[in-house]
């Protein structure tokens, strides 16, 4: 019996019974621009920029479940529109630069923002003061770049089983945490080899003494854009 399918974009998906839209997409092949969602966690829903049109109906493809007969909408101008908005705001909301950023040519929020012809920020930079961690023997936090994922979070507690990572804060005042009493990350147990040190999509978690390693071209956005790698474009896993 073939599996059932739901309609992306005019295009029929097959799915498994229990799964996401965005997780059957990307198992197919079809890309819908997201951040926070990774295929080893379960959604989060919270960068939004997943959002699709399902029967009519705004919801984030990785929290909606698929259903046979389904008509979804996702590469629309109205919806790209809005993704494009949402990404305007990520870049005003940390200090990204990209030219001297060790992760350009390897970041998702950048690729995504090329994959969107993202123009130039429209709203106020916020210029936010958040001090760089460089206390830990190996690895380095800028929390400049922090987009609130929350991926961290989730790898260090659910893979590592060790909690080094918290959101603390509300509002414009979110931010990324360390869990120690120092509040530093050279008072954790973290190390290179934990899940958490390679699964941030941006620029914040990064390995000391190998910056700027893969020369500029070899990068894995550099090759192809980001929806061209929908197998891959999820998992970042730290190619510096």
């Amino acid at each position: 019996m073939p599996d059932p399918c739901f309609s992306l974009d005019g295009e029929d998906v097959p799915f498994i019974p229990g799964e996401t839209v965005l997780q059957a997409a990307t198992r197919a092949g079809h890309y819908i621009p997201h951040l926070c969602w990774h295929p080893d966690f379960p959604a989060h829903g919270s960068c939004r920029l997943c959002s699709v049109k399902v029967d009519g109906r705004s919801g984030a493809a990785c929290t909606v479940r698929a259903a046979p007969g389904q008509e979804v909408q996702s590469n629309t101008e109205e919806l790209n529109g809005h993704r494009k908005t949402l990404l305007q705001m990520m870049f005003v909301e940390g200090n990204h630069f990209c030219p001297s950023c060790e992760k350009s040519g390897n970041c998702l929020l950048q690729a995504t923002a090329y994959q969107m012809g993202m123009e130039g920020p429209h709203f106020e930079e916020f210029y936010p003061d958040r001090p760089v961690d460089a206390s830990h023997p190996d690895i380095m936090l800028d929390f400049n770049r922090c987009i609130l994922c929350e991926l961290c979070v989730r790898a260090s507690h659910a893979v590592d089983g060790k909690d080094v990572f918290a959101i603390g804060g509300h509002g414009i005042g979110t931010h990324l945490l360390v869990n120690s009493e120092s509040g530093k990350l050279a008072d954790t147990t973290m190390t290179l080899d934990d899940r958490a040190a390679d699964i941030c999509p941006v620029g914040v978690i990064l390995p000391k003494r190998r910056g700027f390693v893969i020369p500029i071209g070899q990068r894995r956005y550099d090759a192809k854009p980001v929806s061209e790698q929908v197998q891959g474009a999820q998992s970042q896993d730290s190619v510096q």
